[in-house]
């Protein structure tokens, strides 16, 4: 890049910050519109490019309905009202909490990230991206990110899914488990919840309840229980 194409830049930048739109700064500084449409696009650009993963525009933020079935929602009295299948205790989704975070990437990109949370015991399972896709791709990702349920996904606050997602992993944490080990790349893009964030009361009815999925190891799980929790402080579902 030649120093004129970078005094333009800058030009265009301190203009940007000005809030000057594409077509003021074209005829500002004598260029044509798509000249200065696509100069503001690149300082856009560079400028998401210096901006932390968490500190990027939430686009969307969402949880499958049925997620609070069975915790202690007394401290978040808004978020249970929202679950109108939190009350169920047959929910179909009870025990998970699927969450999903698209930030802006680009001007038409966006970064999703998704999060299977078991509440009931053992954490976040399983992580999908950070992935990168345009835009208008996130109409059609949503519900298939949903598919599995009956229902339409809640959209919410992304204190909310930070405080689902990291407070499920700190409870897991006290009966001695950890998150999948891609947690902490995806985590990045939810960032940290607020200190004043309502208090959600994990595991099933205040007790841990384990139900074995099929890539756990059912013994080495209820075995870990034993330890952390002692006999007749959980539950579990497994064939051992």
């Amino acid at each position: 890049m030649t120093n004129q194409d970078e005094e333009l830049l800058a030009r265009v930048r301190e203009m940007r910050e000005r809030c000057s739109g594409p077509k003021q700064i074209a005829r500002a500084l004598g260029l044509r519109p798509a000249q200065a449409t696509a100069l503001v696009r690149r300082v856009a650009e560079a400028a998401q490019a210096h901006t932390a993963p968490d500190e990027r525009t939430v686009v969307g933020c969402w949880v499958n309905v049925g997620w609070s079935a069975g915790l202690g929602m007394a401290e978040a009295p808004d978020w249970a009202a929202a679950d109108r299948l939190g009350g169920d205790p047959d929910s179909e989704a009870g025990g998970f909490a699927q969450v999903l975070l698209a930030r802006q990437e680009r001007a038409s990109k966006v970064t999703v990230t998704g999060f299977l949370v078991d509440v009931y015991c053992l954490g976040v399972k399983n992580v999908t991206g950070p992935e990168v896709m345009g835009s208008g791709s996130l109409t059609s990702y949503v519900p298939t990110y949903y598919s599995a349920f009956d229902h339409p996904p809640l959209s919410i606050g992304v204190e909310q899914a930070q405080a689902i997602v990291h407070d499920a992993v700190a409870y897991a944490r006290s009966l001695g488990f950890e998150p999948t080990a891609d947690f902490a790349d995806a985590a990045v893009h939810l960032g940290a919840p607020p200190d004043d964030r309502p208090a959600i009361g994990f595991g099933k009815d205040g007790k841990p309840f384990y139900f074995s999925g099929p890539y756990d190891d059912p013994r080495k799980v209820v075995q870990t229980l034993e330890r952390t929790c002692g006999t007749g402080n959980y539950h579990y579902v497994a064939h051992l």
